[in-house]
């Protein structure tokens, strides 16, 4: 009896920024660092890159079955041709049924792209590890505690949903952490599953003096808690399979 063979759901992980060129030496780019997070948990998904701002956006959501966006030091609203041209493919491949998700960044990109609104919190800087309420739990969330935590690294939030957005999860200091959109198959989160403990605090000590002493001090504290990034990745991976 021959077995029936089962191609690999292809995700384009659309990259909208680097770390700081020495953390990329020791950790790897955020298309990296996404493989090393779901690629175990998958192996039903294959990855491949594209840098938005070096203009490699596509144009047309043919050669993916599926979008990741990630995080990126630039703000959605600051007006860079290539985050319209990005904000364009997630609106093309949401209508045509392929599943999108976005981080940080892609959070926000996402939620700016479906007609929601960014701006930089007067909240200040988030850092280290935050807790989140989870506020509805979709099917693809197979287990879904009452609380969350992850690694965030944010100055800018969802001030806005899309019309139709529900929230998954939320904080007091982020009251649109997590969402999952009407316009198509599509959810972000606000926080970096794909961020180590390791690399969290790497990057706290190098934007040190952009990000005020007493909020790089309680991140680093909050270190040393355990986080939820696997079951946020084991989430995204399972989006991505359950809605090809």
């Amino acid at each position: 009896m021959m077995r029936a063979h089962v191609t690999a759901m292809r995700i384009l992980i659309l990259e909208t920024g680097e770390p700081p060129a020495p953390l990329k030496a020791r950790f790897g780019g955020y298309p990296a660092m996404f493989e090393r997070a779901l690629a175990p948990l998958a192996a039903r998904l294959s990855f491949s890159s594209a840098s938005a701002p070096a203009g490699r956006t596509p144009q047309q959501p043919d050669g993916f079955d599926g979008l990741l966006v990630t995080g990126s030091p630039a703000g959605v609203y600051d007006g860079h041709a290539w985050i319209g041209e990005a904000e364009r493919l997630v609106r093309a491949a949401a209508a045509a049924g392929k599943p999108c998700v976005g981080i940080c960044f892609g959070h926000q990109l996402m939620a700016q792209a479906f007609g929601g609104r960014v701006e930089k919190s007067d909240r200040g800087w988030g850092v280290g590890v935050h807790e989140y309420s989870v506020a509805a739990a979709p099917d693809w969330m197979d287990v879904a505690p009452q609380r969350l935590s992850c690694v965030v690294s944010h100055q800018d939030q969802v001030v806005e949903t899309p019309k139709g957005a529900r929230v998954l999860a939320a904080s007091d200091f982020c009251p649109h952490a997590a969402l999952e959109y009407a316009q198509g198959p599509a959810m972000s989160f606000q926080p970096h599953p794909e961020f180590s403990h390791d690399f969290a605090e790497a990057l706290m000590l190098a934007r040190r003096g952009r990000i005020p002493d007493d909020r790089v001090e309680e991140g680093l504290r909050s270190l040393k808690s355990k986080t939820d990034r696997d079951l946020i990745s084991r989430w995204i991976a399972d989006f991505f399979l359950s809605r090809r």
